[in-house]
């Protein structure tokens, strides 16, 4: 299924604070959307609610016409396979191979309780196989496809969890700060893939971020988020200074996609002076 994802005066409250205040927006399929803002400013309540890791305390969630804040049981887990989830810490299973972790994506598409079990024991079809080892070459992850997952690095890591997401056949792809924990290089290898699976496969991406400049590099609209509320929606050039003082209060988080200059103690500084 196709479609719009659309919220309408979503909301989710603890008590009194309003993580989440009466947020309406439509996302058209295809397009990758950056959401920044300060921490708390309500970025990742926003995509659990979507995946429904969390339900809303009000409002409504519609992809293609379902009703999605309405399902349970397995259509519930038909969404969430549809609706694949990047997290910060990658959420691999160290301990297994980088294909098998691949394979777990495979999951929810098995229906009935023996074929789950020969699922988690490992009895994945060819096809399947064959799906995976495709991904990881795409990526550049093959050589690595009968590592453990804690040999690899962080950028290589979530590398690892785009591919699980796609063996999902997802209609959305929704990221948590995917790069928060990763040093430049890392960053800007993952955000290409990101970026590849939206341009290439037509997959609607949001993704979290926590530095505007990344943001207006990879994405075409920006969401800009405070409090809870949305109080910036638009392309990467209509974020003029007011509006980013809207969202972050003060000057922007410089972007990871390259490094700071190394400081020079004063004392080891040269001294270029001519006598």
């Amino acid at each position: 299924m196709s479609g719009t994802l659309e919220l309408h005066g979503l909301s989710r409250r603890f008590g009194a604070v309003a993580a989440l205040d009466d947020v309406s927006l439509a996302i058209p399929q295809g397009q990758m959307v950056g959401i920044i803002g300060r921490s708390g400013a309500g970025k990742s309540t926003l995509l659990r609610l979507l995946n429904r890791m969390a339900e809303p305390s009000a409002g409504a969630i519609r992809f293609g016409g379902q009703e999605v804040t309405a399902l349970r049981g397995q259509a519930l887990r038909d969404w969430r396979t549809g609706c694949a989830m990047i997290f910060q810490q990658f959420n691999l299973v160290q301990r297994l191979d980088v294909l098998s972790n691949v394979l777990v994506g495979r999951l929810n598409h098995r229906r009935g309780v023996l074929a789950r079990m020969d699922a988690l024991l490992g009895r994945f079809t060819a096809e399947e196989r064959a799906m995976a080892l495709e991904a990881l070459e795409r990526f550049d992850l093959l050589p690595t496809a009968l590592q453990r997952a804690e040999t690899l690095s962080g950028g290589q890591q979530q590398r690892v969890a785009i591919c699980r997401a796609l063996m999902q056949q997802p209609r959305l792809i929704l990221a948590d700060e995917p790069i928060a924990s990763l040093d430049p290089q890392n960053a800007r290898t993952v955000m290409d893939a990101l970026r590849a699976v939206n341009r290439q496969d037509g997959i609607t991406v949001l993704v979290n971020l926590h530095h505007l400049d990344t943001a207006r590099e990879y994405c075409g609209r920006i969401i800009g988020m405070s409090a809870g509320r949305v109080v910036f929606d638009g392309p990467p050039e209509a974020l003029t200074e007011a509006r980013i003082a809207q969202v972050y209060g003060a000057a922007a988080p410089r972007a990871p996609l390259e490094p700071e200059p190394a400081a020079v103690p004063a004392g080891l500084a040269p001294n270029w002076s001519v006598a």
